[in-house]
Order: C-alpha cells, then structure tokens, then sequence
C-alpha cells in the first residue's frame, strides 16, 4: 500500500469558490498529465498551470483548472505531490477523483497523506499530532500553540533531555563493556544525580500538561447561585451577545442554557444553570436538578451573588455544597448599586464557610501565612488580598460591565496558577504525550532508586532503556503499526 498513488479531495465537503484534488505517490505525474490537458509536458516543479480537465468519453472540457507539481522529496508526504484545483462544485470533484482511481490511483484513507510524511521522515509524530490539533482549532491561541508544535516544539523539548540519558546510557555500558581497560564510570551517587537531572527536566514538562489540555480540549464553566442574582446577565457579558433570557422574575431559567466563547484564547463552555432554590415547582425542580448535575460534571464554577442583598444564608449553602467539587470564583454582582457587603466582609464570610479555624482568616488575609494542612495561598487578582488556592472573588456589575474583564482574568488564574499562557512552546497538548512521558519518569524513579542502593549497572540500564523507549514512543522513533492506525485515522480524509 505505501507504493500505491493515492488520491483524495482535500478541501472540506460542500459547494465552494475552490476544491482541490490531491494525488501522492510514484504515478502522480502520469496520472494528472493523462487527464489535464496541459500546454506543456513536463510540468516545472512549485509552479502552478493552467490547464482543462477534458471528459475522457465526450472530449469536453469539464472546467479549467490549476495544475501544481511537488516533485520529492520536497513536498508534504516527501514523494511526487500533483494539486489540482478547480471550481468547488460536488460533482467536478467527484469525477475528477473517480478518473484519477480509473487511471491507476487509490483513494487516499483518513490521514494517509500525513501518515506518509511521517512514514517518509518529513515530520515526526509530535508534528503529525499538531497538524491534526491545528485543522480543529476553535481559536486563534490554539491555532498558534498547534503552530508551534507543528513546527517542532515538542521534539525541540524533549531533544536535550533524551540526549542526556542517551549519553548517560553510554558511558555506564562503556564501564560495563570495557571492564579491563578501566574505563571511567561515575559512582552511584554521582549516576542517581544525573538520573534526578533528568527526572526534574520531564516532570517540567509533564506539568504543563493541565493546561495544555485545557487550551486543546476547552473548559466548562458552571455559573451557580439564587434565582434573580444575575447569572443569565454575566452568562451574556461573557458570551458577548444576548443568549440567555434575562427578566427581573425569579426563576426565568428553568433549564440549562449552553455556548462557547473563547476567554485568553481557550474555549470555554459555559452553562447557565437554573437558580438553586427549594421549589414546588415541578418543571423548575426538574430544572434545580440537572443544574447541580451540570455544576458537578464542570472544570471550573462560578457562583454569583448580589451584592445589594449581602450574604444570605441560601449563599452560605450553595457555597458548602459546591467547594468541595474543586476550583471557585465568586462574584459580587450587581455591584453598580448599594452594597450591604464590601469585599473584606465577603471574604470573611467566605472564610467561615470553607470551615477555617478561628484566626485563620486573619493570617490569612493580612499575612498571607497559610494553616498547616490548609491551601497554599494565591493572590487574589484584584486587590492583592490572599485566599486559598483555587478560591477567587470579584466584583462584578452585569449592567455596566465592571468586573467583567477581572474576572475573566480570574478565571484563568484558577485555571493556570503556575502556567504563563504567553508560553505556548513550554505546554504539551496530548494526553499520549504526557502518558509517555510519565512512564519515562516512572522508570527513572526506579533507576534513581537502584542507583541509591548500589545496583549493578547492568540491571540499572534496563531501566534506563525503557525510560528512553518511552520517550522514543512520543516522537515516534519506536511504535507500533497500531498506534498509527488509531492516529491518523482520526485524521479527515484528504489531509
């Protein structure tokens, strides 16, 4: 099948102003020069010409096309590369594809054309991986961080790391092999330092991985609170258009209400929930119900309250029911009117009811010294004033739009407390590559383990070896055919 000419149309499915045929493979030339007539033969390698596709049985010029050569290796896949683009319209491109496979070609399957650029060493599997993330991404942070590992990124990362244990790898076989000639080695301690080196470059990495994922998958956000306190009015300010209904009645959304916006350039889902409350009401129950499903199932929630009635105590009980789910950012809506509570206030509230012991939230809030056992401090963005980690409040005015930026900010900081999202080249995307990557730290920690009680070095290496295989596996350097059966058949067809 790898020397099969493979053909596909590569622009999405549908009407269009452009489509465009792809063939690959040895045949490519011959093929396109048999159907395209052409004012001349051979074509001249990167330059595009015009030609007609002629219908084979009638002779006929079906459309006046465009005619590009890539000859190898300089091309996508690193073999003879044909392009032709011609109208967009379903049906020329459907015969156009079906005379390519009458003349010799095959149709292409889903990500064959990148599978062979890899096969082929044009690119390696990180760079495969981010040509997939880069055709679905929803932003332009995503677009530019798929760009980036598109480019190398990755590889780039991870280059000096296996060149060290590789180098690691061959001073102790070098001991071992060369015994009698006294071969320098260095001792245990100074192998499990190196081994620590190493380790501590991967776990790096492997960190990044949160938000990496957050940046390649999206979010969901939960915003939560009493019936009337302006969830549905942020939900819109966030959303940048008017999707939810907003009236001053209570209990206006009785169901969940989804979109994604984009927020720092990571997609996030965000869900309008019905107003937490005791009801008699069976539809707004029913509508209680799903919200708290909704507001478990989410990365990240958001609770409201309004500012002009203070702290109630149905706040107090939204608050301990979802805190424990994982990170919080509260709001002080309605902030443009009269506020029975100021933020000094709320976070003492809010300090009661995440259970601190008495004291705690004066050292807290003052000194920044943290209980022991208790959440490392983070700063809260919009004052400086310190809470638990993965805890932030704001204060927010849906009507005039205060706030809103603050919290967005806040959102992020909740998301990314250690990761700066201007440093796209330092994050991973792929679950595969932060799955191999731990498996490599894995094995160092038992090297590092084996070097500590003096080992022989031929038992250590192996776990060496397997470290480094690990690594092998996330550019590609050792896989299975499996695995690139499940890659690239997640791939579009055409591409």
């Amino acid at each position: 099948m790898a020397e099969d000419t493979i053909v596909a149309v590569s622009t999405p499915p549908g009407r269009g102003g452009i489509g465009v045929i792809r063939l690959s493979g040895n045949r490519a030339l011959e093929i396109a020069s048999v159907l395209i007539r052409l004012p001349q033969l051979p074509l001249k390698a990167r330059h595009a010409t015009l030609g007609e596709f002629v219908d084979a049985a009638s002779k006929q010029v079906l459309d006046r096309v465009m005619v590009t050569f890539f000859r190898a290796p300089h091309s996508y896949t690193a073999e003879d590369v044909v392009e032709i683009s011609c109208h967009g319209a379903p049906v020329v491109l459907h015969c156009l594809v079906e005379c390519c496979i009458a003349k010799g070609a095959r149709l292409a399957e889903p990500g064959e054309f990148t599978q062979r650029a890899f096969l082929n060493g044009r690119i390696d599997l990180t760079q495969a991986e981010a040509i997939r993330d880069l055709i679905d991404s929803r932003t332009l942070f995503q677009a530019r961080m798929a760009a980036q590992q598109m480019e190398g990124a990755v590889s780039a990362r991870l280059r000096p790391v296996k060149q060290t244990l590789i180098d690691l790898i061959a001073r102790m076989e070098a001991g071992i092999d060369f015994a009698e000639d006294e071969v320098p080695v260095a001792a245990n301690d100074g192998i499990a330092a190196q081994i620590a080196g190493i380790r501590d470059a991967l776990e790096k990495m492997e960190q990044g991985y949160e938000f990496g994922r957050f940046v390649r998958e999206g979010i969901s956000l939960a915003i939560v609170g009493r019936p009337n306190v302006g969830k549905s009015s942020l939900f819109n300010c966030l959303l940048n258009e008017e999707r939810a209904i907003v009236t001053d009645s209570p209990g206006t959304t009785r169901d969940l209400v989804s979109e994604t916006a984009s927020i720092g350039g990571i997609p996030v889902r965000l869900v309008d929930t019905a107003g937490i409350r005791e009801t008699v009401d069976q539809v707004e129950r029913i509508g209680v119900e799903k919200s708290l499903q909704a507001i478990a199932d989410s990365d990240l929630r958001l609770l409201v309250l309004d500012a002009a009635e203070g702290w109630l105590v149905e706040d107090e009980k939204l608050f301990r029911k979802i805190r424990p789910l994982g990170r919080l950012v509260v709001a002080s809506n309605k902030s443009d009117l009269p506020s029975r509570l100021d933020e000094r206030q709320l976070k003492s509230k809010i300090a009661e009811a995440d259970a601190l012991p008495v004291g705690a939230h004066d050292r807290l809030t003052d000194s920044g010294s943290p209980r022991p056992g208790a959440f490392a401090p983070a700063e809260e963005p919009r004052n400086g004033l310190l809470l638990p980690a993965g805890l932030a409040v704001v204060k927010t005015s849906a009507r005039t739009r205060a706030g809103i930026h603050t919290l967005q900010q806040a959102l992020l900081s909740l998301l990314t407390p250690n990761q700066s999202s201007e440093v796209e080249s330092e994050v991973i995307t792929n679950l595969r590559h932060q799955q191999s990557i731990k498996e490599a730290i894995r094995f160092l920690e038992k090297a590092g383990q084996a070097a500590a009680c003096a080992v022989p070095h031929e038992m250590l290496l192996l776990d060496l070896y397997d470290s480094l295989h690990s690594l092998d596996a996330v550019t590609g350097a050792t896989t299975t055919e499996d695995l690139l059966g499940v890659i690239f058949s997640t791939f579009c067809v055409g591409k």
